[in-house]
């Protein structure tokens, strides 16, 4: 399993999407979620005249990304932000506009692979599954202080469970006799919640509950639904953006966000496209790319990828 740590998950394809506004001359570039640096590393080795600024949410992940991208030296900058302050980030390093927008969206192999951080349903841990262990509620807050019908609504909408009635009843009663704090208990009454004929057919049965919790805890289909805008607004004309999704709730903002600005905004039935009104975005995917057998064989992660790009329409041919 040591081997498919960290690996990029469609690092080609992400390289051949931004070389054509990257190569061969000065550029910025926005890595929104650097990670531990894996696309940010390739991309700065292509393009010797790029200067990237690297964000991340998570203090730990800044810290590896600095010590990876440590060859590149000023040509990096580091802001610890969540994403949808990219507009607050460009400001700070004296930015108006950007070349390209790379999100790698979802939970990173390093937050999976530090059973403290609580991520993980695998090992047991503290129930934590902060991005930023600096702030905000850990999962065991939610768990032990939100009412059944809220958490209901989180597993229901965030975790997709069909059984988020039963789950969050049981979490309400089993809360009354000891409060949660780590994952193995959690773990334990998923198992006996969900019927025993869906364990055998639907995956483990905490799957869903911890992506739910995970999402909830950091916010973040909210704050896509802020960063991608922000995002759009930030690129030059001609610029783009490259956005890497694990499950369909992301994928489903990134689809409705780019749809909406590469539609015209011309009211419908005029015969011409009334000026500063045509589409702002050109869509690069065909829908969204999924990554090939070969690389899910070699980094399994990449089996639920999503990937959608789009460029950004010079306002001569909007």
């Amino acid at each position: 399993m040591a081997a498919t740590k960290h690996v990029p998950v469609l690092l080609e394809r992400i390289l051949e999407l931004f070389a054509p506004v990257l190569a061969d001359r000065p550029a910025v570039l926005v890595d929104a979620t650097v990670g531990l640096g894996g696309h940010a590393d390739a991309l700065l080795s292509a393009h010797p005249r790029l200067e990237l600024i690297a964000l991340d949410r998570d203090p730990e992940a800044l810290e590896r990304s600095a010590e990876r991208l440590a060859r590149h030296g000023d040509r990096v900058r580091f802001v610890h932000a969540v994403y949808d302050r990219l507009p607050d980030a460009l400001t700070e390093c004296g930015l108006s506009s950007v070349d390209g927008v790379l999100f790698d969206l979802g939970v990173s192999s390093m937050q999976l692979d530090l059973a403290e951080r609580g991520f993980s349903y695998a090992r047991d841990a503290p129930l934590d599954m902060r991005m930023d262990p600096t702030r905000g509620l850990t999962a065991a807050e939610v768990l032990n202080t939100y009412p059944a019908a809220e958490l209901t609504r989180i597993l229901r909408d965030y975790g997709e469970e069909r059984f988020a009635a039963k789950i969050a009843k049981a979490i309400v009663a089993e809360r009354a006799r000891q409060p949660f704090d780590r994952s193995e208990r959690l773990v334990k009454l998923l198992y006996e919640a969900v019927p025993a004929a869906t364990r055998r057919t639907g995956g483990h049965p905490a799957k869903r509950t911890f992506q739910a919790l995970r999402i909830e805890v950091n916010g973040e289909l909210d704050v896509l639904r802020r960063a991608i805008p922000a995002a759009l607004q930030a690129l030059s004309p001609g610029g783009r953006i490259v956005v890497e999704s694990y499950q369909s709730l992301e994928d489903r903002i990134v689809k409705q966000v780019f749809a909406e600005w590469a539609a015209s905004r011309t009211p419908p039935g005029l015969p011409v496209e009334l000026p500063g009104h045509g589409p702002r975005l050109k869509l690069l995917t065909r829908g969204a790319e999924k990554a090939g057998q070969a690389e899910i064989d070699i980094n399994p992660r990449a089996a639920s990828v999503r990937l959608r790009a789009a460029e950004k329409i010079k306002e001569a041919d909007a």
